[in-house]
């Protein structure tokens, strides 16, 4: 089988991908790139030319950006249920979350941490949108519940809870009611401890 090799820091998304790797229990390595050192030299940059945390070798396979990581991880190992079958009418809906998650729900939530604008005039032309209408959109999503895609856990849940509890720790995400409940659902799952007791031993979070 091949190595599984994670490149991560604990102050990043590398967070997302090591709860993925273990939802998925295969042995993997965890490589720590640190910020002042290793992201911009020489070396890491063969791996990631964007000089970002995380990246996953898989083999001679080189997977960048934290969503396409955890939808790789999921394809390959099937057997681990963390998404739909390919010829499941759900096989929609979980891309649609996940791209959602990547796009809209990213940037609504980058326009927040760095106070931009985004106006009813301007929102039409920006891939988010207004704010408050990606928010809606995903409470009315999880009230239908349990999961995104129905009644099986996915990746796309494994990337919201993540994103919705890093938001709202960090205040770039209102802490409606739904989500907080979600969230805590989400990650009561005993991969996303194991991972964060790792993580949290290189460098808890505060709060």
């Amino acid at each position: 089988m091949s190595t599984l090799t994670l490149y991560t820091n604990p102050w990043s998304r590398g967070r997302i991908a090591r709860w993925m790797l273990e939802e998925i229990g295969q042995p993997y390595e965890a490589v720590v790139i640190s910020y002042e050192k290793d992201i911009k030299s020489p070396d890491y940059l063969a791996i990631n030319p964007m000089g970002k945390v995380p990246a996953l070798k898989h083999g001679d396979m080189v997977i960048t950006e934290v969503a396409a990581i955890c939808t790789y991880l999921a394809d390959q190992f099937p057997d681990k249920n963390l998404a739909p079958p390919v010829d499941s009418p759900l096989r929609g809906c979980y891309y649609r979350w996940l791209f959602f998650i990547a796009g809209p729900l990213e940037m609504a939530t980058t326009a927040t941490a760095f106070n931009w604008e985004i106006t009813e005039k301007s929102a039409s032309s920006i891939g988010s949108g207004r704010v408050i209408d990606v928010m809606s959109t995903l409470e009315s999503a999880l009230k239908k519940g349990p999961y995104l895609c129905g009644d099986q856990f996915t990746v796309a849940d494994l990337l919201l809870a993540s994103n919705l509890g890093w938001g709202m720790q960090f205040k770039t995400i209102e802490p409606r009611p739904v989500f907080s409940e979600y969230v805590e659902r989400i990650q009561a799952r005993p991969a996303h401890k194991r991972a964060t007791e790792l993580d949290d031993a290189l460098a808890p979070l505060p709060g």
